[in-house]
C-alpha cells in the first residue's frame, strides 16, 4: 500500500544513495545478528555474487531491496557468446549448402566437423542454462 507523501522503496533507495554520496548521513549505527558458520558462509557468498559488501548486501536485504546477481549477468553473457558461434557456424552450413563457389574445396567430412562443432555448442549452452536453473 502506498501513503500519499511518503516515499516509495525505489524512492528510499535514491534517497540513500544521495546522502550516502554527499556525505550528509554517517552510518554509525551497528546491528548484531549472531548466526552459524555456515549460515556466514552462505551469506557472505551471495553478497559476493551480487558485487556487494556484506554490510550493503544485507542492508539491501532488510530494507526490502532487490539484489540483483552479477553472475547471471555473466551467465547470460556466456549464452549470448555461445548464440553467435552456432549462428555462425549455421551460416557456413548454409554457404556450403548453397554450392557458393567459397565452399567449394569443403568436403562433406569438413561439414561433419561443423556439425560436430555445433553439437558441442549446444552442450555447452545446455550446461550453462541449468546453472541457471539453479
Amino acid at each position: 500500500m502506498t501513503v500519499p507523501g511518503r516515499p516509495t522503496g525505489g524512492d528510499q533507495q535514491k534517497t540513500m544513495n544521495r546522502k550516502k554520496g554527499a556525505g550528509r548521513a554517517k552510518r554509525d549505527k551497528r546491528l548484531r545478528v549472531p548466526v552459524l558458520p555456515e549460515e556466514e558462509k552462505m551469506i557472505k557468498a551471495k553478497a559476493c555474487e551480487a558485487g556487494l559488501a556484506v554490510a550493503e548486501y544485507l542492508r539491501n536485504l532488510g530494507l526490502g531491496y532487490s539484489v540483483p546477481s552479477i553472475i547471471d549477468n555473466r551467465q547470460v553473457d556466456a549464452l549470448l557468446k555461445i548464440n553467435a558461434d552456432l549462428g555462425r557456424l549455421g551460416g557456413l552450413i548454409k554457404l556450403w549448402l548453397t554450392n557458393d563457389e567459397r565452399t567449394k574445396y569443403i568436403g562433406k567430412s569438413q561439414l561433419y566437423m561443423t556439425l560436430d562443432t555445433i553439437r558441442e555448442a549446444q552442450s555447452v549452452m545446455l550446461k550453462e542454462i541449468m546453472k541457471l536453473r539453479k
